[in-house]
């Protein structure tokens, strides 16, 4: 979890092979409304998210076994719906700089998110850090090395 251009679909694949779980990548569950708003500039409201969290929590429930999601769930009551959804989910929050993110959302190219969105993102965030199942990560370290310390997290329960 984290703002645009922090890693997410990138990290959450690379965690997805190590774990040998499928990955769900929450944006594909957007809205085509909600998309065009990202694209036109227009930051999402928590009506427009709503919906989406209700289908990504479906998601997670239908994975008992486990899997991978990517989504932002920038708000303390994002991640709480989806904790309900999936009693035991745990978040790896990708901690990123502003000035990272604005970078590598505008080296996106044709990505459906507009990167004059970042910095509302940043003011959404509510920090996660400090919660239960929450392990903060900076998401400018290399994958493979991002990708080892949330194994050895889940299977050892490592929270530093």
């Amino acid at each position: 979890m984290g703002v645009a251009g922090c890693g997410k679909s990138t990290v959450g694949a690379a965690i997805a092979a190590g774990e040998g779980l499928p990955l769900i990548e929450g944006d594909d569950f957007h809205s085509t409304e909600s998309r065009d708003k990202m694209a036109r500039g227009t930051a999402l409201t928590d009506t427009d998210r709503a919906q989406w969290l209700v289908t990504l929590g479906r998601q997670l429930a239908g994975h008992p076994q486990g899997v991978v999601l990517t989504c932002s769930a920038l708000k303390r009551a994002y991640r709480d719906q989806l904790r309900q959804a999936a009693p035991g989910l745990r978040f790896v929050f990708l901690d990123i700089a502003p000035e990272a993110a604005q970078q590598r959302v505008a080296a996106r190219g044709s990505h459906f998110f507009s990167a004059s969105l970042v910095a509302s993102q940043f003011a959404t965030l509510e920090s996660p850090a400090g919660e239960d199942g929450v392990l903060e990560v900076d998401a400018l370290q290399p994958i493979d090395s991002l990708q080892r310390r949330v194994h050895a997290w889940l299977t050892e329960g490592d929270a530093a």
